[in-house]
């Protein structure tokens, strides 16, 4: 299984898709599926049934995943970056290519 670059948390810029442009906060990665769920973004409907921590029922919306490589990390500065690998000390760091800050 590879590496995911994209962590919970992260802040993202969506860069392929219906939501190109778009930027939110990673709610959960699934690495199985090479996909993450961003707050706010790519919104779907569900119909649910009437159940205990629903008892209404009716039509919900909730994020659905997107694929990781429509995803791009966002640096301080607010611009879309690559994510790299590199030791400082004995501790591995991810950091923006772009402007060579620790995440």
């Amino acid at each position: 299984m590879k590496k995911l670059k994209i962590k919970t948390g992260d802040t993202v810029k969506i860069i392929a898709g219906d939501h190109r442009g778009a930027e939110g906060k990673v709610l959960k990665v699934s690495k199985e599926n090479n996909k993450a769920i961003v707050e706010g973004v790519n919104m779907i409907k569900k119909h649910m049934k009437p159940n205990a921590q629903n008892p209404q029922g009716g039509i919900i919306e909730k994020e659905a995943p997107i694929h990781i490589s429509n995803l791009s990390l966002m640096n301080s500065k607010g611009e879309a970056t690559r994510v790299g690998y590199r030791m400082e000390g004995d501790k591995k760091v991810r950091f923006a290519k772009k402007s060579n800050e620790v995440i």
